[in-house]
């Protein structure tokens, strides 16, 4: 039989990538295209330009047949992963009203509520793209996170009228719902001319993000928490159980049937901090890098490692850099500066404080839950540095390994084909055949010494003990 593929759509805040996969999870070649900056306005309003999403998901499908080197014919089926709490308002056509709605627009943190006649369909980034991809009107149950009119159970759309309609949004603007890997239909002739993907091809759901992130992390329910390492930064967990009435964290729909996936609180805007920090310190970092032949990033994790010691020398960074909508006050700051720092102590301060705020998030978690953390699962851009993943293993005081494939979205929404059309069984038989480890970290005990107690006297108290003063600053500069 001819070799198989699976493409797997990964569309993220920051860029949005495509990947080919064969059907025991290698990738066989894959193209990233940067997303365009988001349009931030008003009474903190957040939109993807334009149709960004679907331009950006062209140009990437493109550019990765050019790099594909096998027989398109042999693509059996397409993955359909895309951005969570984000709110697309579609026309009859399919085509967008108005821009899509980032997960960073506080209009999301309400239901949609109909004041416009041109809007047909008020859907999810999945639900948006799976429509101009097959033309229907169909979209993943689990990607429906936020103020949506859901049973958070059984994830169908509320039968009781009344609540339902306590959500103002009408039933005839909403998508049928199916499970996560199942087919939604097939690749239409508009998507074939626009992408180059075959005509026909089934398209698979997926979940949301973050548990398609998870799938294909690998991460089973052993005590293994996954840190995703995104514009959103945050730690996961998965059960079998919807909890309800948790403080530190929450149940979100998982990516395979009656699975959930155990979130705790995050960093808003948190690797984008990593890219402020890399663009503060300016062009010298950049032209040394490119005569050293490495990025910037290489550069900077090197001048960290070897010349910043952990901690570095009580200089602290909080990453506020995005205030919660409930804490408008927060703001991102970086304290304990003396003579001898420079810009890697503030690069590694950074890595530093988020490290130790997804510790403190995840062990908060994990003492809900009732179980010690056994092993930390890395995944996004950020763990190709080793410094990082050796402060993620000091800090969390456990091994911290990452995948031969570490944006694991992608290598979700290929196992989700490859559930839907049945090559494995079930989700165990699919990471088994199609996840791998790359490189394991071991905690080095005096740094596992150092970041506790730095950590325990100082960093979980940093926030609480500023928190005044940054309410004070906030009136000043919103009254």
């Amino acid at each position: 039989m001819s070799k198989q593929y699976i493409l797997a759509i990964d569309g993220g805040t920051q860029s949005t990538k495509v990947a080919l996969f064969d059907t025991v999870g290698r990738e066989i070649c894959s193209h990233t295209v940067k997303l365009r900056p988001m349009v931030l306005y008003g009474d903190n309003r957040a939109e993807h330009p334009d149709d960004d999403l679907w331009d950006s998901l062209k140009l990437a499908c493109h550019k990765v047949f050019e790099k594909f080197e096998g027989d398109k014919a042999h693509i059996i089926g397409v993955g359909m992963g895309s951005i969570r709490c984000c709110r697309a308002l579609l026309k009859e056509d399919g085509s967008l009203v108005s821009p899509v709605q980032s997960w960073m627009d506080l209009r999301l943190s309400r239901p949609y509520e109909h004041d416009d006649d041109t809007v047909k369909y008020v859907t999810t980034t999945t639900g948006y793209l799976t429509h101009r991809l097959t033309g229907e009107t169909k979209d993943t149950r689990s990607n429906y996170v936020g103020p949506w009119p859901i049973d958070p159970v059984t994830l169908e759309w509320i039968e009781d009228q009344e609540l339902f309609d306590s959500f103002t949004t009408p039933r005839e603007m909403l998508f049928g719902l199916v499970d996560p890997a199942s087919v939604l239909g097939t690749i239409n002739e508009f998507a074939f001319n626009a992408t180059g993907i075959p005509q026909g091809t089934p398209v698979v759901s997926t979940a949301n993000d973050k548990a398609v992130e998870g799938l294909g992390a690998g991460l089973v329910n052993d005590g293994t928490v996954l840190v995703s390492l995104g514009t959103y930064i945050t730690s996961m967990m998965i059960g079998d159980e919807n909890k309800t009435g948790t403080s530190a964290f929450w149940s979100n729909p998982g990516a395979a049937p009656g699975e959930f996936l155990y979130e705790s609180s995050g960093i808003r805007r948190g690797m984008a901090t990593v890219t402020w920090i890399k663009e503060l310190l300016g062009g010298d970092i950049v032209k040394v890098a490119e005569e050293r032949g490495i990025t910037p990033e290489a550069y900077l994790n090197k001048l960290a490692a070897d010349d910043a010691s952990p901690g570095c020398d009580g200089l602290y960074t909080v990453l506020h850099w995005l205030a919660r909508p409930t804490h408008l006050h927060e703001r991102g700051m970086m304290i304990g500066f003396n003579g001898s720092h420079k810009g890697h102590h503030m690069f590694r301060s950074v890595l530093e404080g988020i490290a130790m705020t997804m510790k403190n998030n995840a062990q908060a978690m994990c003492d809900e839950r009732g179980v010690g953390p056994t092993k930390l699962i890395v995944s996004g851009g950020g763990s190709n540095g080793d410094l990082f993943m050796q402060i993620f293993a000091d800090v969390f005081g456990v091994p911290a390994l990452r995948n031969e494939v570490n944006g694991s979205a992608s290598t979700g929404a290929a196992i989700c084909v490859a559930m839907a059309l049945g090559i494995y069984k079930d989700r165990q038989e699919s990471i088994d055949k199609m996840v791998r480890q790359r490189d394991l970290f071991t905690p080095i005990p005096e740094n596992v010494a150092l970041y506790k107690e730095i950590n325990e006297r100082v960093y979980k108290h940093l926030a609480t003990e500023t928190d005044a003063i940054l309410k004070k600053s906030h009136q000043i500069f919103n009254s």
